[in-house]
């Protein structure tokens, strides 16, 4: 018994013995890792650093960009290496010295803050970002010690300010902050960049919708035009109908995204599609889609069109044509009087619903980031419906604007817009039908109609038939609609017989051409700018001109 009890006791200081072995190895496991780390961060705070690589925290100038190309392969936006100039304090022998020997070769030095920095005895700091190799080489002559470079990337634009509303902007820091660049940077570059994951990597080209020679078209046209007419904006739109592609989309003014100082000043807004306008008489292509998909008149109808007061308001026209007029006149004459008739036979709450259906108050779904949302009414009431049937009244955007056109010239499909390359099946699976195939049948003869014989004659080409509707739209100043200040547009599609593309053309507060014998409304101005974009895109869209031997028979019959 007692031979079996100093077993049990020996056992207990065995295990006893090993417990208090493995405490030991745990503790002295703990002591040489949080020992070694430690020892390594004693180390780092008493190295000279060479170089600045160790003080770049989360730092993504070295991050790559995809190169953005257009449909045709040609580049819009891609990195190059730029070299950026920082200090080493702790290597600096003379403070003062180093900032005027770099004074004498860097323009805009800031003395008093290069001097503080360089005399903080701190590891690196940054001195300026992005210089050109003649200022690197000018440095570098300088011979300082404890001023080096490091090689960082930059974004650029080789078409400068073309296609700056649609690319967008990347900070210093090579990230993403407006436009498609941002668009980018959202579905996912982003978070590589953050994890340091595509430094170095070659990265696929992201392809657009855009081709890069009507863009520079577009462009170019609305450049001159904002000069000739002397406004203060203009804005212009090429989308594919069949597609929703956005083939070119311009406002001016614009800025060089290469050298963005001017980027958030106030008039250098995404007019296309972020600001909202009163479209004028273009809202009649909607209102008389609208009357005659509802059946609330028949194309060969004639509507009473003598002034009415409704609310204490008269809705009267601007030039008279008679007391009566059939649908493709109130078109063609842009009656305010008949379309005001044509609404009310919808009723309030129908003609809400079909501009809803259309999408013109609600905001686009497309990549831009920049997109607006359309502004109407809180309380529709009678008198609402009768100034929005002639265009005064609602606010959307220029691309809304197009879009629910194309849908009136596609056969009746709503397709959202895309600035990537989408088919025509691609686009039919998402297309929402809006109007019927008879409704945009007779659109498109009503936009020949006025193309050929109305407000649209000025935006002919020939060999290309162009359709369309122009619109007048007084701007509202201090709460009041100003006669001498309109915003002015011009929607087209073209060629009209089987339409491609839809051209819209905004322009903002244009003057009559001193001794041109043409005034300021869209007829004399925003048609013609249509005109001169597609005389020269259409070509490049791959389109050959057809010449006919008259005017279309259907006229004959209205």
């Amino acid at each position: 018994m007692a031979l079996s009890f100093a077993r049990k006791r020996l056992a207990v200081s065995d295990a006893s013995t090993q417990v208090r072995s493995r405490t030991a190895i745990a503790i002295l496991c703990f002591v040489a890792v949080y020992g070694v780390i430690g020892g390594r961060l004693v180390q780092y705070g008493m190295t000279d650093v060479e170089t600045g690589s160790h003080y770049a925290v989360n730092d993504r100038s070295m991050a790559s960009r995809p190169d953005i190309i257009d449909r045709n392969g040609d580049v819009l936006a891609t990195d190059i290496r730029v070299a950026s100039l920082y200090g080493e304090p702790r290597r600096i022998v003379d403070a003062d010295e180093a900032v005027e020997a770099l004074s004498s070769v860097l323009p805009d030095v800031d003395y008093k803050d290069w001097h503080r920095k360089l005399s903080s005895g701190a590891g690196f700091v940054w001195l300026r970002r992005e210089l050109t190799p003649r200022q690197q080489a000018d440095v570098l002559a300088l011979g300082i010690p404890g001023i080096g470079f490091r090689t960082e990337k930059r974004r650029f634009y080789p078409g400068g300010p073309v296609a700056s509303h649609i690319l967008g902007l990347v900070n210093i820091d090579n990230a993403g902050i407006a436009g498609l660049e941002k668009y980018i940077d959202d579905q996912g570059l982003g978070t590589l960049q953050d994890l340091g994951l595509d430094v170095g990597t070659e990265l696929a080209p992201v392809k657009l919708s855009v081709d890069g020679r009507v863009q520079h078209i577009v462009h170019d046209v609305l450049t001159d035009g904002m000069e000739l007419y002397d406004a203060i904006a203009a804005g212009g739109v090429v989308l594919n109908i069949k597609t929703g592609e956005v083939v070119a989309m311009v406002s001016l003014p614009d800025y060089d995204p290469n050298n963005p100082y001017n980027a958030l000043d106030k008039d250098r807004l995404n007019r296309m599609s972020a600001g909202t306008f009163e479209m004028g008489s273009t809202f009649k292509s909607f209102t008389t889609a609208m009357a005659l998909d509802t059946g609330v008149v028949k194309i060969t109808d004639r509507v009473d069109t003598t002034p009415f007061r409704v609310a204490g308001y008269t809705i009267k026209e601007f030039h008279n044509k008679g007391s009566s007029l059939t649908v493709p006149e109130i078109f063609k004459y842009s009656s305010n009087v008949g379309s005001a008739r044509e609404a009310d036979m919808v009723g309030v709450e129908g003609h809400k619903a079909f501009l809803t259906k259309l999408g013109l108050l609600s905001r686009l779904n497309t990549e831009l980031p920049e997109v607006a949302m359309p502004t109407q009414p809180h309380e529709w009431k009678k008198i609402n419906s009768m100034t929005i049937s002639f265009g005064h009244g609602v606010a959307t955007t220029p691309l809304n604007t197009a879009v629910a056109a194309a849908a009136l010239m596609n056969g009746g499909w709503l397709i959202q817009p895309t600035f990537l390359p989408r088919s025509e099946e691609e686009a039919q699976q998402m297309a929402k039908r809006v109007v019927s195939e008879q409704t945009s049948e007779y659109m498109r003869e009503l936009y020949d109609l006025n193309g050929e014989h109305g407000s649209g004659r000025q935006a002919l080409v020939e060999g290309y038939g162009v359709g369309g509707k122009t619109g007048t739209a007084e701007k509202v100043v201090n709460g009041r609609y100003v006669g001498d200040k309109r915003f002015n547009a011009y929607v087209a599609a073209f060629p009209i017989d089987d339409p491609k593309y839809v051209v819209l053309v905004v322009v903002d507060e244009p003057k009559p051409v001193p001794g041109s014998g043409q005034g300021a409304t869209a007829a004399s101005n925003a048609a013609p700018m249509t005109g001169a974009i597609i005389a020269r895109a259409a070509p490049l869209l791959g389109l050959t001109p057809e010449f006919g031997d008259g005017d279309d028979a259907l006229l004959v019959s209205y």
